[in-house]
């Protein structure tokens, strides 16, 4: 699998996750459509798969080719979306009543984000005062808000030591013009784009219904 192979995977099916969910064949991932006959196994060392090494590094690749997007949408996992489908997905959550109805922190952070993007987690964390390990909790709930609003993406990593940390960028600034097209979109078409997607994935509809019903409740 090269990144070519992988933007025209990701812009035939839509939406998909990086790795699998416990090998388990839906929701659809990259690995499950370039491999699906191997079992993912999450090993490092000298005798481990070296597809697995591969794909989290082209994973970075993916999140800075500007032709596809990459969020944490679905619980959490790294997904990747063709262009057309987030900004699909966008322009049905733009016109819920609770879209930018945020919590105080989610709100901190965005703030930050729309006015400078990409940052690290550590530059975020710093900025928004909600460093230690015990904000940790209260940190992934409020970026949690973001990814599945669709108003941050990742962008590349960043070296902060051991382990590379990703950039986070506000949809607004990273992908500004896929914001505008998002805002002028029609809500009919959007559903038509969205329909084959969600249609082949019961667990992705979930999500996305899921989200619906959080940004049309009387309280968040």
């Amino acid at each position: 699998m090269n990144k070519a192979d992988a933007i025209k995977a990701i812009d035939r099916h839509g939406m998909l996750l990086v790795f699998p969910i416990d090998n388990r064949p839906e929701p659809a991932s990259l690995w499950s459509v370039f491999y699906p006959r191997s079992k993912m196994r999450w090993e490092w060392d000298e005798g481990g798969d070296n597809r697995v090494s591969d794909l989290w590094f082209l994973r970075e690749q993916l999140s800075i080719s500007r032709k596809v997007i990459y969020a944490k949408w679905f619980r959490g996992r790294a997904t990747l979306f063709s262009r057309e489908l987030f900004t699909a997905l966008l322009a049905t959550y733009m016109r819920q009543p609770k879209f930018r109805a945020l919590s105080k922190d989610a709100r901190a952070l965005l703030s930050l984000l729309e006015e400078n993007s990409p940052q690290s987690t550590k530059q975020l964390k710093k900025q928004s005062e909600l460093v230690g390990r015990a904000l940790e909790p209260t940190y992934n709930k409020a970026l949690q808000e973001l990814w599945s609003r669709c108003l941050i993406v990742a962008f590349g990593e960043v070296d902060e030591g051991a382990f590379p940390s990703l950039a986070i960028g506000a949809t607004r600034l990273v992908f500004e013009e896929i914001y505008l097209e998002a805002q002028a979109m029609p809500a009919s078409e959007a559903q038509i784009l969205l329909a084959g997607p969600f249609s082949e994935s019961p667990l992705l509809e979930k999500q996305h219904q899921k989200i619906l019903s959080r940004l049309n409740s009387a309280t968040l």
